[in-house]
């Protein structure tokens, strides 16, 4: 088998997996599209451990690493969109900008309300 053949499919599932995670507002599918990348490196490594024939095997325990760290991200990942959606009700990735809590309101309408009080009381 030639290395070419895995190397282009591995090229496009990475570029599908930067097109996924640049053009979408969803956490979920930001989440997928950094699985998709993961899973090109992936099929690199065993790809050329398998055209260099290396005798420890290198690539396939790299593999298995990045495998796992793929697992952990994913539980995390998963973790952190779901405690947002109870908290905000979107998983909506420009939606959860702000860090506070979602019913007290921002610190630049505090501002501005701040401000227009203090007008209130120049001109009375």
């Amino acid at each position: 088998m030639h290395l070419a053949y895995p190397v282009v499919l591995a090229a496009l599932l990475f570029s599908v997996g930067v097109y996924g995670v640049l053009a979408r507002r969803n956490a979920v599918l930001v989440l997928m599209s950094v699985e998709l990348m993961l899973n090109a490196v992936n099929l690199d490594l065993v790809a050329f451990d398998a055209w260099l024939r290396d005798s420890l095997h290198a690539g396939q325990a790299l593999t298995l690493f990045t495998i796992t760290v793929a697992a952990a991200e994913i539980g995390l990942g998963l973790a952190i969109v779901l405690l947002l959606f109870r908290a905000r009700g979107t998983a909506d990735i420009d939606r959860a900008t702000a860090l506070g809590d979602p019913a007290e309101p921002l610190a630049t309408e505090e501002a501005s309300a701040g401000a227009e009080a203090l007008k209130g009381q120049a001109a009375a």
